[in-house]
């Protein structure tokens, strides 16, 4: 991994938020494999799996043991999503090193992605807060996601002073941080920029650092360079743009990240990551998951000839 400072940190969600969007389950070796490859290429923070239970979601029944693989690969920050305390309790023993939860603005979706209202997320929250408060070794990272905070594809637009009224709430509650998560793909720059200002004047500048975007409409890295530009330090991508919602209609693709580090190195922003490496792992992903598409401009074009990070 680079060992000059970072601008931008790349958070890969491509074994969570993209394998839970496919039918086809990846083999835990070629998990591991793609993990190690990621990491090898620069890559600092990998988002594993999600600690959801494997009738539900069977493309990541080893996420545990995906957690210590990732644990001994040194200067790798381990990542995992969790629907609920159980799920936490889960990621605390495997031993994550940063734990996200989804709370959905919309309240439907919130009833289809984790079964629970509003009031039974807050709760939920504040009983995560205590396990993490009180657990034995390294405190792990809290983060909670605002998902659907741009739109929402059931219920429509999304007003934006109850996604900082929500993100209030849940910084009052003791969570380390809030993230901004465009679940169906309907933000612009505008809205990103609305909503990031109107959560930093509200909760502090130190509790919101990254966002989560789809290229569903295509707004992807237009969103992320609105986001780079405000100062934001960490985006979340996936490999081959492949992932999704399963519990959101239309909500497709995450933004490329092969796309992002070229757009942010060509802009002379430091990821730490070696693009041309990082490219050679679709071969990889692509080897282990033959059915499934992946996309991205980058890697189809090459780089431009002379291009240097």
């Amino acid at each position: 991994m680079s060992t000059t400072k970072i601008d931008i940190e790349i958070s890969e969600v491509g074994p969570r938020d993209g394998l839970q969007s496919i039918p086809q389950i990846m083999a835990t070796a070629d998990k591991k494999a793609w993990i190690s490859a990621e990491a090898s290429a620069g890559v600092s923070e990998i988002e594993v799996g999600s600690f959801v239970p494997a009738k539900i979601l069977p493309q990541l029944a080893d996420t545990a043991e995906l957690v210590r693989h990732a644990r001994r690969i040194a200067g790798l920050t381990v990542a995992v999503l969790v629907p609920n305390l159980r799920g936490a309790q889960a990621a605390v023993e495997a031993g994550a090193h940063k734990i996200s939860i989804p709370f959905s603005v919309s309240e439907t979706h919130c009833q289809r992605n984790v079964n629970r209202s509003h009031q039974q997320m807050f709760e939920e929250i504040e009983r995560i807060i205590a396990l993490m408060n009180t657990a034995d070794g390294p405190r792990p990272h809290f983060e909670v996601g605002l998902s659907t905070a741009f739109g929402c594809s059931i219920e429509g637009p999304i007003a934006e002073s109850k996604v900082v009224a929500i993100a209030e709430k849940l910084v009052a509650l003791g969570v380390d941080e809030v993230g901004l998560s465009d679940t169906t793909g309907s933000g612009n720059p505008a809205q990103l920029r609305r909503l990031v200002k109107q959560i930093w004047e509200h909760c502090g500048r130190d509790k919101l650092n990254g966002v989560h975007l789809h290229n569903t409409r295509g707004q992807g890295l237009a969103n992320a360079l609105a986001a780079v530009d405000l100062g934001l330090t960490t985006i979340d991508s996936s490999l081959g743009g492949i992932g999704g919602c399963p519990a959101a209609p239309g909500a497709s693709g995450n933004i490329v990240t092969e796309d992002l580090v070229f757009m942010l190195e060509a802009m002379g922003l430091n990821t730490g990551i070696d693009i041309e490496q990082l490219i050679s792992v679709r071969t990889l992903v692509q080897n282990a998951l033959p059915n499934v598409e992946l996309y991205g401009f980058t890697a189809n074009a090459g780089l431009p000839l002379g291009f240097t990070s």
